[in-house]
């Protein structure tokens, strides 16, 4: 068995031999134009962010698994590869700790203004104030806030439980213009107009790209803190710069943005703002989480080979 990693390097973790006969070639990145080279041989290809396109699909005929080393697969063409026959595993459940309490963290440092703060004392404002301490931003309690969690699976469910620990009030969010509300959620607009903090947790598809638009953020309350540690597809990121520069939005904290890595730049990288904090979509990257995505991506593999396949999308 043939399997080819495409981007060995964006998972810095230790990865194990799998236990079954194989050949194993990796490469630290791969561009597109060097994909099908690459691939032509190989029953197995892990890609975590690489994308597999149906013109890439269809120039591999051996290829039988691809292996999304990340729980999001919309770097894979999922409808031609089922047409022509080719698996899709994904990992599931390795970041339910990590991605909330990185989520948790940019609540936290936008609701207290610590970048504000920072800001403040490298200008030496402490030094000159008055009195013992310095007042500047306004600083916020987490407890008693209403957060809306927007996703209601793993990483929405670790999200809410930190933010109860916190004294917080909880609400999920329905889908968008859906006819039925499910137990346990709330209308999504309704959840806008109520929030003081919204957090992100829903995949990038056809219905939430573009979710939180200027429309969305308009409905917020004056003040609200906006939470992405989802994709980045799903905020409109102009809309959001506007409403942050207006006033009307208390905060922002993004861990993602529309294209990844920004080689053309982004202006939230530029924006300068003491509200907004941008972090390299390293919410997921903890030592503890991929080290369990490292284990569990071979595990797919081997699963999938026994025949017991696991984690197919």
């Amino acid at each position: 068995m043939n399997i080819v990693f495409l981007d060995r390097a964006s998972l810095p973790a230790p990865l194990r031999t799998p236990r079954l006969p194989h050949h194993w070639q990796a490469f630290d990145a791969t561009a597109t134009t060097e994909i099908i080279a690459r691939c032509q041989d190989a029953d197995v290809v892990i890609s975590n962010k690489v994308v597999l396109d149906a013109t890439t699909l269809a120039a591999l005929p051996r290829l039988k698994l691809i292996a999304v080393a990340a729980t999001g697969v919309n770097n894979v063409d999922l409808a031609v590869a089922r047409q022509r026959g080719i698996a899709v595993s994904n990992i599931r459940g390795y970041a339910d700790a990590t991605v909330p309490e990185h989520a948790l963290m940019l609540m936290l440092a936008l609701m207290r203004n610590l970048p504000a703060y920072q800001q403040d004392l490298a200008k030496g404002a402490w030094a000159q104030s008055p009195y013992f301490c310095h007042f500047g931003a306004t600083v916020r309690d987490l407890n008693g806030r209403t957060l809306l969690v927007v996703g209601s699976g793993s990483l929405g469910q670790g999200t809410a439980k930190l933010a109860r620990a916190f004294g917080m009030n909880v609400v999920f969010a329905e889908r968008k213009g859906a006819g039925k509300i499910r137990p346990g959620h709330i209308d999504f607009e309704q959840g806008l107009r109520m929030a003081d903090i919204i957090s992100l947790h829903c995949p990038l598809n056809d219905s939430t790209r573009g979710l939180i638009d200027a429309a969305a953020l308009a409905a917020m309350k004056p003040g609200a803190v906006l939470i992405n540690t989802a994709r980045g597809g799903i905020v409109d990121e102009t809309a959001l710069l506007e409403a942050l520069h207006s006033g009307h939005l208390g905060g922002a904290g993004v861990d993602v943005l529309h294209e990844e890595p920004p080689r053309q730049g982004n202006p939230l990288l530029d924006a300068g703002l003491p509200n907004l904090i941008v972090t390299p979509h390293i919410g997921w990257a903890s030592f503890e989480a991929m080290s369990r995505l490292a284990e569990q991506l071979i595990e797919n593999i081997e699963l999938w080979a026994a025949g017991t396949p696991r984690n197919l999308v």
